[in-house]
């Protein structure tokens, strides 16, 4: 009414136009007023709701740079303690090798595939589980390996080996390592193979832990027992019914790496350990675990540490089998009864194949009986379908065990000639035969 009442005092009774202009002015400044209050409330919200967003951020981003810090700081520690390892006093682990413990994640070249296939089980352990850390000398079997150091330690009151990934590995080397180490970890337990005791896969270096196994390789053992051990240690000396028993174990072995599928290619002394004892377990997997990760791949004989001791169609090219283990396992049992003579000696390894087609066979060593000796050439037969079986074998290596001569010693007069046995075994220049 009061709009009204002016718009009427401004204007005559008469002047229409001037009555519109005074009303239109009033109905455009109401609406506008009410727009500016909706942005200013739509303002206030908005602030309302992104003042506490930037606050939160502003309180998380020192929360993450302290737990960084954190963890570089926790790194460095670690790697100044080296993981709580203890080596012993007067001896220095690291004098002659890196062997770096600290706690790192796996470096960036690592695939996640390559991750997938760690046994992610109980036997993951950690580095400061082990004490007492000390190089373990090379054997005469034990080939250099320049991606791999190997430590004596204890670990749970027992001894161990450790399997160390070295700090110059490629990532070709880390892969092989730790594939290596699930393919150990998937063949399970078995009394007569050396157990797999922890992996350690999440912080760095990679390592294998495997027991210990007292007297170490079961060549250098047998070269041990070669030389008159009266005043020593009676555990050195071999008999005709140790040799049974000890072989049998290995056959155990054996038959059941062929259950998984497993063919071992590599059976001869040197790739069997022996404990305190005398419990033979077999060892030398390498050649196993790159067959079953490269089944396609050619197997050039020139790969193979030990032409002397394959089977004559592995001589001839062709893929190795569980025929051409128990040809293998033959010959390790010429190694046990003869104390570590090389098979054919007297026969150059280029001229090994062209020897046994002419249906020559391995000699009888002076100390081995009858029986024994059938069972070598029963499992060194030309034909692969005409050699035992693992069941066979087994089953005749028990029963020669029972009637084994267990009393009398096995002796070899001859001295060891380790550069003459380098030569009529047909070994490389690659393995260290300087310690024993």
């Amino acid at each position: 009414m009061s709009s009204n009442s002016t718009a009427d005092n401004l204007c005559a009774p008469d002047d229409t136009l001037c009555i519109v202009r005074e009303h239109e002015q009033a109905v455009i400044i109401v609406p506008t007023l009410l727009l500016l209050a909706t942005l200013v409330t739509l303002l206030a919200l908005c602030l309302m709701r992104y003042c506490p967003e930037r606050k939160q951020k502003r309180i998380t981003a020192p929360q993450r740079y302290h737990s960084s810090s954190h963890r570089h700081k926790q790194r460095h520690s670690h790697r100044l303690h080296l993981q709580g390892i203890d080596a012993p006093p007067g001896i220095n682990p690291l004098e002659h090798e890196e062997l770096p413990m600290s706690v790192q994640q796996v470096q960036q070249n690592v695939r996640p595939t390559q991750l997938a296939a760690v046994p992610q089980m109980s036997t993951e352990r950690h580095n400061g589980a082990f004490s007492q850390v000390t190089a373990l000398p090379l054997s005469f079997s034990i080939k250099p390996n320049d991606s791999v150091s190997l430590y004596r330690a204890r670990m749970d009151n027992r001894d161990v080996i450790l399997r160390v990934l070295k700090e110059t590995a490629n990532s070709s080397d880390k892969q092989h390592f730790l594939g290596f180490a699930s393919f150990m970890s998937g063949l399970g337990p078995h009394p007569f193979i050396p157990a797999l005791l922890g992996v350690v896969s999440v912080q760095w270096p990679p390592m294998m832990v495997v027991e210990e196994l007292q007297h170490r390789d079961l060549l250098g053992f047998l070269w041990r027992c070669r030389q008159d051990n009266s005043g020593s240690e009676a555990s050195c000396d071999m008999t005709e019914k140790r040799v049974f028993t000890m072989a049998g174990q290995v056959a155990s072995a054996l038959e059941y790496l062929h259950s998984q599928r497993c063919i071992h290619g590599n059976v001869a002394a040197h790739s069997v350990l022996v404990g305190r004892d005398l419990t033979a377990k077999l060892w030398g997997l390498g050649s196993a675990y790159r067959r079953r990760t490269q089944p396609h791949s050619p197997g050039a004989i020139e790969d193979m540490e030990m032409r002397k001791w394959q089977a004559p169609e592995v001589l001839s090219r062709r893929a190795v089998s569980q025929s051409s283990d128990v040809w293998s396992f033959g010959i390790l049992l010429y190694e046990m009864v003869s104390l570590g003579d090389p098979p054919f000696a007297q026969i150059m390894a280029t001229e090994l194949l062209q020897y046994l087609q002419r249906g020559k066979h391995l000699k009888r060593p002076p100390t081995c009986s009858n029986s024994l000796y059938s069972i070598i050439k029963s499992c060194c037969h030309w034909n692969p379908e005409q050699r035992l079986s693992m069941s066979e074998l087994i089953r005749k290596l028990r029963a020669g065990e029972q009637s084994a001569n267990g009393r009398t010693v096995l002796r070899v007069p001859e001295p060891l000639d380790i550069e003459k046995y380098l030569r009529e075994a047909g070994y490389g220049e690659a393995y260290n035969y300087a310690v024993l």
